[in-house]
């Protein structure tokens, strides 16, 4: 089948490149999902072999983004008739060619990513790349291992702050004489990325102009959003970053008294995240125990018998984990949660003084660049974002010993413990 698509040129490399990524970054309203969704089409009825996982974090997400994009295009191509498609598993065939539906995880409820293998796929196309943590990342490309034809990963997303992994793999940061914003250039020695930066003026004759009325105001009524959002610079930190003036020190000082640890369950996907927390001089103190993939729970049972003693306070959607680590002897008990407990937890976290140790390199990280949800128009959500938030969410739940929950559910309320039999007169 031949396909007639008006495609943007700055996009034109794309169909045609023989590297291993293609990195779209840049401002809001420059078509990446428009383009992304034409190749997706060209590729599915052409003679080439073409396996292809459109994906985010939630497999829900998907529907009404870049799945919906596909399903546009096809229509404006008059192909629908000729395809395959399974609105409810988001499946589109043409022949042996298929389009499928990936997440990192199925919904925002469950606790894991449970990523499945895509040996088979030769293309990838994730939509808003910077919601994708390094390790999940690491596990889809070690997947593709097809030798079906190239393979091509396609990453689209608006400029993350300097400090995402994204950034620090792919790319240098270039002056652009406006305080806290870079401009992102491809570092020398990748070669296996094709990089195209836009912004809305790459688009301009597809965006009504009242809508490009309201970009350009944002310079003047919010230029934050402006330089990162619209322009597609990078910033000096993420936007809505949660909290803030926390301190390096070298060490944990020898006055410093263990209180807990605070424990995060991961596995394969995501990190198991241990973090030891000291009073010191009126603060706390945070030192990372572990941050690692693939921990068992005997594994964690025994780094934490490893550490000086204390309680441990784990997350309570694991109670199976937990029951088991209490049989190796270790003292943990599950985090109190409660209607609003993460927004409790966060602003208590927020409210204290505040040190981490050198050694706590993804304490750091995760602090970092852990924020906020946003509108699109740069609006903050009373809600964190799920990624950079395994020692975070650990950190969270060791500090529920100094502070209970104000809202408990109903799983941790007992009511006073009553006689097997009542009393009665003889």
């Amino acid at each position: 089948m031949e396909l007639k698509q008006v495609v943007n040129s700055k996009y034109a490399s794309i169909f045609t490149t023989k590297k291993r990524y293609a990195i779209l970054m840049g401002g809001r309203g420059a078509g990446r999902s428009t383009v992304a969704s034409q190749y997706a089409n060209a590729k599915l009825v052409s003679n080439e072999y073409f396996r292809c996982a459109i994906m985010r974090y939630i497999l829900g997400d998907i529907r009404n983004s870049i799945y919906r994009e596909i399903i546009d295009r096809a229509t404006e191509n008059e192909i629908n008739e000729s395809l395959q498609i399974n609105d409810s598993n988001m499946t589109i065939s043409y022949g042996i060619n298929t389009i499928n539906a990936v997440g990192f995880k199925k919904s925002s409820g469950e606790q894991k990513s449970k990523l499945k293998s895509l040996a088979n796929y030769n293309c990838v196309i994730i939509e808003e790349a910077d919601e994708i943590g390094e390790a999940d990342f690491t596990q889809l490309d070690d997947s593709l291992r097809t030798v079906k034809g190239n393979t091509l990963i396609i990453l689209l997303l608006n400029p993350p702050a300097k400090n995402h992994w994204i950034v620090n793999r792919w790319f240098d940061l270039k002056e652009t004489g406006i305080k806290d914003f870079y401009e992102p250039v491809l570092k020398q020695d990748v070669k296996d990325v094709e990089f195209i930066r836009t912004s809305f003026e790459d688009n301009i004759e597809n965006i009504a102009e009242a809508t490009v009325e309201r970009y350009r105001g944002y310079e003047v009524n919010k230029p934050a959003h402006f330089y990162n959002m619209i322009k597609g610079y990078v910033p000096e930190t993420v936007k809505g970053k949660i909290y803030s003036n926390w301190a390096e020190i070298d060490s944990v000082p020898h006055e410093a008294r263990l209180e807990v640890y605070g424990l995060d369950f991961g596995y394969s996907n995501d990190p198991t995240a241990i973090v030891a927390i000291y009073k010191y001089n009126g603060g706390y103190i945070l030192d990372e125990v572990a941050y690692q993939l693939g921990m068992s729970n005997r594994d964690i049972a025994n780094t934490i018998k490893l550490q000086n003693k204390s309680i441990v306070i784990a997350d309570s959607a694991e109670p199976k984990s937990i029951d088991e680590i209490k049989l190796y002897d270790v003292n943990i008990q599950p985090a109190k949660k409660g209607q609003g407990s993460i927004n409790q937890g966060i602003q208590f976290v927020k409210d204290q003084k505040i040190s981490y140790t050198k050694r706590s390199v993804n304490i750091k990280k995760e602090y970092e660049n852990y924020s906020w949800l946003q509108d699109k128009e740069g609006n903050g959500l009373n809600e964190p974002k799920d990624i950079y938030n395994h020692a975070m969410d650990a950190i969270r739940y060791g500090f529920t010993i100094f502070k209970p929950v104000e809202e408990v559910s109903s799983t941790y309320v007992f009511e006073e413990e009553k006689p097997l039999f009542e009393e009665i007169g003889l």
